[in-house]
């Protein structure tokens, strides 16, 4: 793929330099950097999406409207982790202790060194994520 957007949930203000958010569910606003050719080509920020009725799946389908390709987490339900893998969009794993701002998870998505995460790492519900 030549072109990919790659959603950071951060606080704010968001952009490379911000703090990542602890949680998906969570975070201030999303930072969106595109990746053209294997370099950064463009980053812009995306205010936080309101769950609303459609609980969870909200921001979900409006990270793939947008065009997301992958998003990049310390934490995550599972719902939300399996309506990312319904929608085809790939998250991956960064923990927030090792990685913490956005540029550093750019580093680590754009040297592959951050895995896809998988079901058995997702949040189970009352505040007990352990990654």
């Amino acid at each position: 793929m030549s072109e990919q957007k790659v959603v950071v949930p951060t606080n704010n203000p968001g952009g490379m330099d911000a703090e990542r958010s602890d949680h998906f569910g969570h975070c201030d606003v999303f930072t969106v950097v595109t990746v053209r050719n294997g370099e950064i080509s463009n980053v812009e920020t995306m205010g936080q999406i309101e769950h609303g009725a459609g609980g969870c799946m909200v921001p979900v389908k409006t990270l793939k409207d947008y065009g997301a390709h992958a998003i990049v987490v310390g934490g995550i339900g599972a719902r939300p982790l399996s309506g990312f893998a319904e929608v085809g969009i790939d998250v991956y794993f960064a923990p927030r202790e090792q990685i913490g701002t956005v540029a550093q998870v750019m580093e680590a998505f754009l040297a592959g060194n951050l895995p896809i995460m998988q079901p058995s790492q997702s949040c189970q519900g009352g505040g007990d994520c352990h990654h």
